[in-house]
């Protein structure tokens, strides 16, 4: 039985994922989660969060699911960024999978006997490459919130953008110092999962950068954990083809090749500052061969490695050997 969060792209890769590799799949809404496990007995209860949009009574359920004897795994995606949370949930489950590494040994910590690391993935029937019309081609593409260090960034970078055909998607960047200059380029709200792989496909250079994860008002944070696992969009633009700058996360080489110096063969680019993301900006889109070069590399490497069936087999894996552990 799997419960869904909400979020479209994860959920949606999850339950393609299971339904490909499991006898037989329930997708159960939060509310009904414990009367759904009591009348359906699956061989395990599959949780993605467990925040936001789960109801008060989210542990109580858990709770009565686990004196049934049935399993229960939770899937923490949003780590570290709601850790204040994600500590309260946490030793309510049997297992505890979460996206980011430097997790592991806080749900250690506080009594969690089984705790894994199991990083995001791609949902490549959804973010695939695609011929997309003229409004969807850009210089530079960026689509997410306004967090405070991107707001930093693409405030440092302007005068680079400027001039160029760029796209920048997503709520609150009224936040930008430079926002007059900028708001050509500015669309503000939440863009959906197939305008934005359509934005993806039809951009030179897509620009990822990860939320920084010290504690403020976007984060429960209050441990100040380190964020060093990817986030969900490195795999998506790359299952579009797209090629991306991606500020480096200390995970990034264990997924991808990375461009350093002396590296032949990079499957994703990457910069340390401002300066090297205003310089790398205008060296790629001078460099159209070297650049779609980078995005074949990385876009194989992804359909290879990083979809959601090849994670969801690794929590198969862990799952089994419970079951099997449980009954002897």
């Amino acid at each position: 039985m799997y419960v869904p969060q909400g979020f479209e792209a994860i959920d949606a890769g999850t339950t393609a994922a299971l339904q490909e590799s499991v006898a037989e799949l329930h997708v159960v809404e939060a509310a009904r989660m414990g009367e759904a496990a009591a009348a359906l007995r699956p061989d395990a209860v599959v949780v993605l969060n467990g925040l936001h949009v789960f109801p008060a009574d989210h542990l109580q359920q858990v709770a009565a699911i686990r004196s049934l004897g049935i399993p229960t795994a939770i899937w923490f995606v949003d780590d570290p960024y709601c850790t204040d949370d994600t500590v309260a949930i946490a030793p309510h489950y049997d297992i505890v999978f979460t996206a980011e590494r430097t997790c592991v040994s806080l749900y250690q910590s506080i009594g969690c006997p089984l705790v894994h690391h199991l990083p995001v993935a791609v949902h490549p029937l959804l973010y695939q490459p695609m011929p997309v019309p003229e409004k969807y081609r850009t210089d530079v593409c960026f689509i997410g919130n306004a967090f405070l260090n991107r707001v930093q960034i693409i405030d440092a970078i302007a005068p680079v953008l400027k001039g160029k055909k760029v796209y920048i998607g997503g709520l609150s960047w009224r936040r930008l110092a430079r926002f007059e200059e900028l708001r050509p380029f500015i669309h503000e709200g939440w863009t959906e999962v197939p305008e934005t792989v359509k934005y993806y496909n039809g951009a030179k250079i897509v620009i990822n950068l990860h939320r920084t994860p010290e504690a403020h008002k976007d984060n429960r944070n209050s441990r100040n954990l380190p964020a060093e696992s990817v986030n969900p969009r490195t795999f998506e633009m790359a299952a579009c083809g797209a090629f991306q700058l991606t500020d480096r996360r200390a995970e990034l080489p264990v997924h991808f090749r990375v461009d350093d110096p002396g590296e032949a063969s990079p499957e994703i680019a990457t910069f340390f500052s401002p300066e090297e993301l205003a310089f790398k900006i205008e060296y790629y889109l001078r460099h159209d061969e070297e650049r779609n070069r980078i995005a074949v590399r990385g876009f194989r490497r992804t359909l290879r490695d990083h979809t959601f069936a090849r994670r969801i087999g690794g929590m198969l894996d862990v799952l089994e050997a419970f079951l099997a552990s449980r009954n002897g």
